[in-house]
């Protein structure tokens, strides 16, 4: 069996997926396959936002050569255009390592930690129930900000750019047949 657990910035995905493995469930953050999509992609990122980041003063990569994803995240959660281009890069990997993951553990229920996992259907359609976790606003927002250490402007960014989220989530859920719960945290 496979789970989505997703819900907007800081509503606690993390915290209902760590009680899920504690009954035994497995769970792959796709955040953090993003981070290693993006490291994966890092010359494909570099040739598509460098004119981009230099235009704004922003340098892409640090000391190491490897991607600055905070640098990377003001860039493309400032316009959706440049968002979609990132994505673009970088699901594809998303997906071939997510897939890679379901397979290492198809005797096990799996949770797709994710937030927008309604972009990827060839990954939700393998779900059999979307879980949709939510939080207050004060609430996330103060999560984030001890959590993610990230200024206030970019926080609010990432939160108005999800702030349609449950209705892409119960759109999706209709189109491939899925049943959706909220879950208050």
């Amino acid at each position: 069996m496979i789970i989505c657990v997703t819900g907007m910035m800081a509503a606690g995905k993390n915290y209902i997926s760590s009680l899920f493995e504690k009954d035994g469930f497995v769970s792959i953050d796709l955040d953090k396959t993003a981070h290693t999509a993006i490291s994966l992609c890092t010359p494909q990122i570099l040739s598509a936002f460098s004119g981009e980041a230099e235009s704004r003063g922003i340098s892409l990569t640090g000391k190491d050569g490897s991607i600055n994803r905070r640098a990377l995240g003001r860039i493309v959660f400032s316009d959706k255009s440049l968002l979609a281009r990132q994505e673009a890069i970088i699901y594809p990997k998303i997906i071939e390592l997510t897939n890679q993951y379901i397979e290492e553990n198809r005797d096990k229920t799996v949770i797709l930690n994710a937030t927008v996992l309604f972009k990827t259907p060839e990954l939700l359609s393998k779900c059999e129930k979307i879980l949709f976790v939510t939080a207050p606003f004060f609430k996330r927002l103060i999560r984030a900000k001890k959590r993610d250490k990230m200024p206030l402007r970019q926080i609010l960014a990432r939160f108005k750019s999800q702030k349609n989220l449950l209705s892409e989530y119960k759109k999706a859920a209709e189109e491939v047949g899925i049943p959706i719960e909220i879950i208050k945290n």
